[in-house]
């Protein structure tokens, strides 16, 4: 897919790895981004003064606000769904609310924004590009609603692939361990450049990739799958 000239629509575009997509496709030459966030009015200045930035109020948990963005964005060739939430979560002994919030947006608001913009991407022959992670095949203590909800999605994404393929759609699953973003602040351990991400990703989509490993914790992860469950976890404890 050339993506010079192409519509897109990027959720969670306000900052993080949606921000670097957004520049991204600019940089590449999109004729228009629809950048989903939730408040555009306290969207960062440069994406309101960009004329080919058209901001989108959208609550991917929400499926009227979903819908609404659909009607609104009808000519999209590339939807990347980035909105997402990581929250610490055990699932035995962490709040359900949580639990269930965590895949209400990591995995079902996915969906409903798939299922929404299936016929325009269907229309042109397009791309879908989801954000998930190296969380989609282990786990780690106090990990577990998010791991849950991005492997869902990770199954997600392969069951769309098969769907979407007879109208000629590519969809790429993009895996990583963890960004320089205000997500993982907090987080100590080794992280990708966000600007990264969005640049292997769309050269994954111009190049016909379905799947993007983007560092490498999520190479180190794919390539344990085959080991012994749980292996994965004593080989990066060490």
């Amino acid at each position: 897919m050339e993506i010079a000239g192409q519509t897109a629509f990027v959720t969670g575009a306000n900052r993080g790895i949606g921000r670097c997509f957004v520049e991204e496709l600019l940089a590449r030459g999109v004729r228009q981004v629809y950048a989903g966030v939730r408040d555009p009015e306290r969207a960062d200045e440069a994406l309101r003064a960009d004329p080919r930035v058209t901001l989108v109020r959208l609550d991917i948990t929400d499926r009227a606000s979903v819908e609404a963005a659909a009607r609104q964005a009808g000519d999209v060739a590339l939807l990347v769904n980035n909105a997402g939430i990581s929250v610490s979560a055990p699932l035995l002994d962490g709040p359900l609310d949580t639990t269930r919030r965590t895949l209400d947006t990591n995995l079902y608001g996915t969906l409903d924004m798939t299922r929404a913009f299936a016929p325009a991407l269907r229309a042109h022959r397009g791309a879908l590009v989801n954000i998930l992670s190296a969380l989609s095949w282990f786990t780690v203590p106090g990990s577990g609603a998010y791991a849950v909800s991005k492997a869902g999605a990770w199954a997600m994404t392969n069951t769309l692939r098969l769907e979407l393929a007879p109208a000629g759609v590519l969809v790429q699953g993009v895996h990583l361990g963890a960004a320089d973003t205000d997500m993982m602040g907090d987080y100590e351990g080794p992280k990708i450049d966000p600007v990264e991400v969005a640049r292997q990703s769309l050269d994954g989509v111009e190049k016909g990739e379905i799947e993007i490993l983007a560092d490498d914790w999520s190479r180190t992860v794919k390539a344990a799958l085959p080991g012994e469950p749980n292996a994965v976890l004593s080989h990066l404890l060490g």
